[in-house]
């Protein structure tokens, strides 16, 4: 937290970071969300007893529901099938050709090295951390040393160059012309979520998880996403609560891409997400297993249950106004450390989310959050676009997991990494790996957009909108690897005037 000296400029930090909410006198604010929250629970509620919200169902119980809306995109969609088989190192070749992301790996010793960095080795070390293969068995199956694998390894792939890379590539992919196309609700909509990972040899962060590895322990991979791209990672525990590290995967990353609406599953939402993403700026936007009953329990409003009559949709109690503004300058000191990392992030939101030793500051803030989650929840709703928005980002999701999976398919799929630091090298090697494969794909997607922009088909270009770059069936992963051969020469205009002959619909599926 903030120390004395730093809180005394507390105006000045405010102003610094950016925080605007905080620069407003609470009282102020307050009335501004109340008037907000109590419009929308009459709208809402209109809307209902109107008839004008056609999806909203009671049943005979006196429960209600809200239809599923599908998931909108699926992986290796069949337009892929037209293009060539083409082997990952080729992928790699092509992408750092065009993103030169390879020159984020500087050697540990920088300018003091005598040895540089050469292209084709680095390949060769991604692949082998990133398909869980292991720089032993690379060295076998490959016409580079395990030797000359093992030293670069140890001068070129660190946490920092790996993420520096992962940042290159996330970033040209995001200034290609299809990657506008991807925004949901004309935003970028992120998601996040953790995939789990059996580990072969325990080390201090695999723990047990009966539900995904048995009697066995594992890791969980945890992704941020946003228009497909995989914009920041982390390994975390399988025993570690996703909602911590949700604001800590928006606030850390460093790429332009930046999400306006993050969605996650009912794993990542927390008491106080809500408020510590509304102060800086995000919509936060989860989709919850039992909705129905997560409306009885944490719908809100500014006046007494009984003042609301017989509503469809109504709160459960009063909003504790005063305990906001009674603390509000210490939920300014909570924001303000938040802002400027003057403690982990995650442990802070994992202790303000915390049952154990509830004060008064963290009931506050707990209070506030009852508030924007009320307003969140009667959204949601009342507007299926925002429903299937949630659903289309969260599948994004699921469809990198996918890929991801392909991609660590060595030691069939299980971990064979001895320490928390080899695992999150993996981790971004295999990111990395996935990234460029995205890139490859969005490249191809990209110059066939432009072209039926050309030749004005409006609607073949609204079709590619829902084309996933999420593709792997024309990607090889397996046989000898080689490295020091001449490059696969790769034709991106032939790719796409091949694609081209055939409508979206009509893209022949073997």
């Amino acid at each position: 937290m903030l120390d004395e000296e730093q809180w005394q400029r507390r105006e000045e930090l405010i102003a610094s970071t950016g925080l605007s909410i905080l620069q407003v006198p609470v009282g102020e604010h307050l009335d501004r969300l109340e008037q907000l929250l109590e419009r929308r629970l009459l709208e809402a509620n209109r809307r209902i007893a109107s008839g004008e919200n056609k999806q909203f169902r009671r049943k005979r119980s006196g429960r209600w529901t809200l239809p599923t809306p599908r998931a909108s995109t699926t992986v290796n969609h069949p337009l892929f099938v037209v293009l060539p088989d083409i082997n990952v190192q080729t992928v790699l070749r092509f992408v750092n050709r065009c993103t030169r992301f390879m020159d984020a790996f500087e050697h540990v010793l920088h300018r003091y090295s005598k040895s540089e960095a050469d292209d084709d080795v680095i390949s060769a070390c991604l692949l082998a951390w990133g398909t869980n293969m292991g720089l032993g068995r690379m060295g076998t199956i490959s016409d580079v040393t395990y030797a000359t694998l093992a030293d670069a390894s140890d001068n070129f792939i660190r946490l920092e160059t790996l993420q520096a890379a992962n940042d290159a590539v996330s970033n040209a992919t995001a200034g290609l012309p299809i990657f506008r196309h991807y925004d949901i609700g004309e935003t970028v909509h992120s998601s996040s979520d953790g995939q789990k990972f059996e580990t072969r040899l325990h080390t201090i962060n695999a723990r047990h998880s009966s539900r995904y590895f048995g009697l066995k322990k594992g890791i969980v991979a945890y992704t941020l996403v946003a228009n497909h791209i995989t914009i920041n990672a982390r390994v975390i525990g399988a025993n570690e609560h996703e909602s911590h590290y949700v604001f800590d995967s928006l606030f850390n990353n460093m790429t332009e891409v930046q999400p306006t609406i993050h969605s996650t599953d009912t794993h990542g939402s927390n008491p106080v997400n809500f408020a510590l993403l509304h102060f800086f700026g995000y919509q936060f936007a989860p989709r919850y297993k039992d909705l129905y009953d997560r409306v009885r329990a944490s719908l809100y409003g500014f006046k007494h249950p009984s003042r609301y009559g017989g509503l469809a949709l109504k709160p459960i109690r009063k909003i504790q106004r005063s305990l906001i503004e009674n603390e509000w300058e210490n939920i300014q000191r909570i924001l303000l450390s938040l802002a400027l990392k003057t403690a982990t992030q995650s442990i802070i939101v994992g202790k303000l989310s915390a049952y154990a030793r509830k004060n008064r500051t963290k009931r506050a803030l707990w209070e506030y959050d009852n508030i924007i989650r009320s307003l969140y929840l009667l959204d949601y709703i009342d507007s299926p676009a925002l429903r299937r928005n949630v659903r289309r980002a969260l599948s994004r999701g699921e469809n990198y997991h996918q890929l991801r999976r392909a991609v660590s398919y060595a030691n069939f799929g299980k971990l064979r990494f001895k320490t928390e630091h080899e695992q999150q090298i993996w981790n971004e090697c295999s990111r990395l790996i996935t990234n460029c494969i995205i890139y490859y794909n969005a490249v191809i997607l990209s110059d066939l957009v432009q072209l039926k922009e050309q030749q004005g088909d409006a609607r073949q270009v609204a079709l590619l909108e829902y084309v996933s770059p999420v593709a792997w069936q024309h990607i090889n992963f397996h046989g000898r690897f080689e490295f020091r051969s001449s490059p696969e020469q790769i034709d991106i205009a032939a790719m796409v005037q091949e694609l081209a002959r055939y409508p979206i619909q009509s893209i022949p599926i073997p």
